[in-house]
């Protein structure tokens, strides 16, 4: 018997349990922007760095924290070295370095060492550089900017920092920002702008960018009806590539549709404590206002106000039975992976509606003339030409412990099919962190 037409086409099968796991909770993992390693904060005060490549321990950093170590971000852009940013329970947030000879030189298989190597290995281990204080309580996320100018933080505190790093160990405050109402759970940065944005326990996510000098509050996005645990933004480009690249027979809604994302540009990916995983597409701005900024041509109808207005775009399909506590965007397939206190890891992905669905009334211009009203009356009026199907889901992935944290990474072990396959990296409550094929 044929299985029902939205039923999972893929299944997620274990590929690895990274050795030896934490003997308590491990809250995040963030995979290295250029080598085969992965950073797990945990518990215990330390950030374990594992091989994706032999999924083994290769280095224990600790040292620099007095509490649990919530959340972990490499400074990307960076040859010859790896720069860890680490986010405390202390209230602190810490910068580690350590020379790289290449990854030739790298042994990221922890074979063939012994005790005479204790003495190299410590002096090749992560350095404790420098400590970021001013938080009043503890840090839950952290992030690098893409452009790694710029390090945020986020605490209970209910703020939001913005920190600059002039040279090496020397950072300055940028920035404050205490539009919050209660304690912030995430940060997350744009991928193509210095644009920021922020989730929070009042249930609201929120957008800042720098103006003349000033970083400021530039949107509000409420339509999550609890906590906001989760930000990430789509991959720069990535769903107008996927659509792109079946252009050949689209209809005119369709082309019209690819237009409206690449003006929006970037997505934006939320999930909460009311079970869902929504997510946000900007309101573009004025072709003339473009256009002006492009030339340098003043136009009359340009605006000068920096707001901006994100819309809900789509709220994916309703999996989890609890908080969603992580979800991410994959940067290569433009595929969602999402994760929570059900223990469940759920995948999706995105297509184009069926033309014949009845759900699909109205086109794309007159989505176009929507876009000035509030989110609830743009969600009444605009149904999207896309919708988002679950194609794989896996429960119990950590047995009876919650899953804190999900996402995308490089394949690099000797079995991977081709260079572009990816894995999922789930990191739980029982202090292991697991690895997943999509096949």
């Amino acid at each position: 018997m044929a299985p029902p037409p939205d039923a999972p086409s893929s299944t997620l099968r274990p590929l690895a349990t990274l050795s030896p796991p934490s003997n308590s909770r491990a809250w995040q993992s963030a995979p290295h922007p250029s080598l085969p390693l992965v950073a797990t904060a945990c518990s215990d005060k330390t950030v374990r760095v594992y091989s994706l490549t032999s999924f083994t321990l290769v280095h224990s950093i600790s040292g620099g924290h007095k509490r649990s170590i919530r959340s972990v971000s490499w400074k990307p852009g960076l040859k010859g070295q790896s720069v860890l940013a680490t986010g405390s329970f202390d209230a602190s947030a810490g910068i580690w370095r350590r020379h790289e000879g290449g990854e030739q030189e790298h042994d990221f298989t922890g074979a063939g060492r012994d005790e005479e190597d204790d003495e190299e290995a410590e002096d090749e281990d992560y350095q404790f550089s420098c400590i970021l204080d001013g938080h009043e309580s503890e840090i839950k996320s952290l992030q690098w900017s893409p452009s790694g100018q710029y390090l945020a933080t986020c605490s209970r505190d209910k703020s939001v920092w913005i920190w600059e790093e002039l040279e090496d160990d020397n950072f300055e405050t940028v920035a404050v920002l205490q539009e919050h109402d209660g304690d912030v759970k995430c940060v997350a940065w744009h991928p193509e702008e210095d644009l920021l944005a922020s989730a929070s326990y009042d249930d609201t996510v929120r957008l800042y960018r720098e103006d003349q000098d000033d970083w400021v509050q530039v949107g509000v996005i409420e339509g999550h009806g609890e906590t906001v645990w989760w930000v990430e933004f789509e991959g720069s480009g990535m769903a107008q590539k996927d659509f792109r690249s079946r252009r050949d027979g689209l209809t005119e809604e369709q082309s019209q549709h690819v237009e409206l994302l690449e003006r929006s540009g970037p997505r934006l990916a939320t999930c909460s404590d009311d079970k869902t995983v929504r997510l946000w597409r900007r309101t573009p701005k004025e072709r003339s206002e473009q256009d002006s900024r492009s030339t340098g041509i003043p136009s009359v109808l340009r605006s000068f106000s920096i707001d901006e207005e994100w819309l809900e775009d789509a709220i994916l399909p309703q999996q989890h039975e609890r908080t969603v506590y992580s979800v991410s965007w994959s940067r290569k397939t433009g595929m969602i992976v999402s994760t929570g206190s059900d223990g469940r890891i759920i995948v999706y992905k995105e297509r184009w509606r069926d033309p014949a669905s009845n759900s699909v009334k109205t086109s794309v211009q007159n989505s176009e003339a929507m876009e000035g009203v509030g989110n609830s009356e743009a969600k009444a009026h605009t149904p999207s030409l896309t919708e988002w199907v679950v194609v794989a889901e896996l429960f119990s992935a950590h047995d009876v412990f919650e899953v804190n944290h999900v996402c995308w990474a490089p394949r690099k072990d000797k079995g991977r099919r081709d260079d572009d396959e990816e894995v999922i990296v789930s990191t739980g409550d029982d202090g292991v962190v697991r690895v997943w094929v999509l096949d």
